[in-house]
């Protein structure tokens, strides 16, 4: 596998999507202490899933403060 932007995005969106089907974080397929190829997998699936994470936690608060 190359270590390139296609595959950087790729993995941003398995863990988006990941965290969107109700998987927990520690679902990730990819070992953090794996070949490079297994790290970066796992740094930018985690970040992914992070992002998802903290995009529907910002749309709940906008969300609960519209409702007040």
């Amino acid at each position: 596998m190359q270590l390139n932007r296609q595959t950087f995005q790729a993995r941003l969106n398995e863990g988006k999507a990941a965290y969107e089907a109700g998987d927990p974080a520690d679902a990730c397929p990819y070992n953090m202490y794996g070949n490079a190829d297994e790290q970066f997998g796992y740094r930018y699936w985690t970040r992914g899933w992070s992002m998802a994470r903290s995009e529907a936690e910002a749309g709940n608060a906008v969300g609960a403060s519209a409702g007040q």
